[in-house]
């Protein structure tokens, strides 16, 4: 994909130079970009020329004159503007393989690329990861990565990523300790695969990587209805287990799951240090739950108002202990009613995969006012189901009023919400 501007941020140089959605932009003091990060690199200056090929085809000049780590103001379409490196690998638990057909078609894409994973947080498996990849990575200083480790036994490995190349993950995990490269790492949990012992042996192989590896996640399996091959979910003793092995290590966390599974409180924050992996809800649970601590509630609202939360089962933990102080306000009363995934299965226990059907079978006989669902449901920067129905479909069909919770770690906009009552 070219690099093709997508927006311009208000007030910036992109915004003067009357720079537009479309418009392209072909090279920089006369070199051609890959992607981002040579975009980042080439804008560090305090003079460069701008080649643009405009909307009407035209081609236009440009010299820019700024501050040497000025902002350009200019969002792409892509992080990447050539071909996005492609997944080779088959892993017997992806989550891409268990879709059934008529989703997005952004659903089925399967990248496995280091670029995107440094501007991104995207996980790769370093299957893919050249020579060539490796002298840029070296050059230019990149990292953090997030790499899918998943195992460090080589024969376990191949197996479960079905790639004779993903035996050598620890002799690229090694490389980037030697030339000093952090990343953080992920590993999904399979019972009977790679836990227990396998999973001590990962963890112990990774220690001795010492401070090369930031953070270590662990989470669980997911397993939909559409799954063909025999995989383990994750239950009560597995997920005690993997917790008690976790424990004894530095700077490895289990997702929140494995505490509801284990039927363990959330720890403190302590736990998570930064929450560097959030994203595959490790300690989203406990940042949300703090986050709520912060505000100050009104007594009572100046009417009676019902608001629902439609959420996923995996956060229905941290909303019910919210709706139970929510509903010490006065005029105000609360239910938490959580999404159960007719579509996906009842194993699928997060929001982002929630479909409409199955949030307009929960919402529909609830009586309330307004329905607050967090943002993960829809695409980003739509009002987007991934079944391909919008919002207003589900308004349509239920008649309720909804509100969309932008940063789904805080209370924040609910609270702000209620004060306006």
């Amino acid at each position: 994909m070219p690099a093709i501007v997508n927006s311009v941020i208000e007030g910036s140089i992109a915004e003067e130079l009357e720079i537009q959605k479309g418009d392209e932009i072909l090279s920089i003091d006369e070199m051609q970009m890959q992607d981002m990060i040579d975009y980042n690199y080439m804008c560090k200056s305090d003079l460069l020329t701008l080649e643009i090929k405009k909307n009407n085809g035209e081609i236009e000049v440009i010299e820019i004159e700024k501050d040497f780590d000025e902002d350009l103001g200019i969002v792409f379409e892509s992080a990447v503007f050539d071909c996005v490196k492609p997944c080779l690998n088959h892993c017997i638990f992806c989550f891409v393989d268990q879709q059934p057909k008529g989703l997005r078609d952004t659903l089925y894409i399967k990248d496995d690329d280091f670029r995107l994973s440094y501007l991104q947080g995207t996980y790769i498996t370093l299957t893919n990861l050249t020579e060539k990849d490796k002298a840029r990575i070296k050059s230019m200083h990149l990292g953090p990565f997030y790499v899918s480790v998943h195992t460090t036994n080589p024969d376990l490995r191949v197996e479960m990523l079905r790639n004779p190349n993903a035996g050598k993950a620890l002799d690229n995990l090694n490389w980037f300790r030697k030339n000093k490269i952090p990343f953080h790492a992920q590993i999904v949990l399979c019972p009977g695969i790679n836990d227990g012992k396998e999973l001590e042996r990962t963890l112990s192989d990774l220690a001795k990587l010492k401070n090369t590896v930031l953070s270590v996640a662990i989470v669980p399996v997911g397993i939909t209805q559409f799954r063909k091959e025999g995989l383990k979910q994750v239950d009560k003793k597995c997920a005690i287990e993997t917790l008690d092995i976790a424990s004894r290590y530095k700077r490895v966390c289990c997702s929140d799951e494995f505490f509801l599974l284990a039927e363990r409180e959330i720890p403190s924050a302590k736990y998570y240090g930064k929450f560097c992996q959030l994203e595959d809800g490790v300690g989203s649970l406990r940042m949300l739950l703090d986050d709520f601590k912060k505000y100050k509630l009104p007594q009572k609202l100046s009417k009676p108002l019902k608001i629902s939360f439609a959420t996923s089962y995996a956060a229905k933990y941290a909303i019910e202990k919210i709706a139970q102080k929510l509903n010490k306000i006065k005029n105000l009363t609360v239910t938490v009613n959580p999404v159960k995934s007719e579509y996906w299965g009842r194993d699928i226990t997060v929001a982002g995969l929630i479909t409409t059907d199955d949030l307009i079978r929960t919402v529909k006989p609830i009586e309330t006012d307004v329905v607050f669902i967090p943002s993960v449901m829809l695409r980003p920067y739509s009002e987007d189901f991934l079944d391909g129905k919008n919002l207003n479909y589900v308004k349509k069909e239920t008649g309720k009023e909804f509100i969309t919770v932008q940063d789904i770690y805080s209370m924040k906009e609910v609270v702000e919400f209620l004060l306006s009552i």
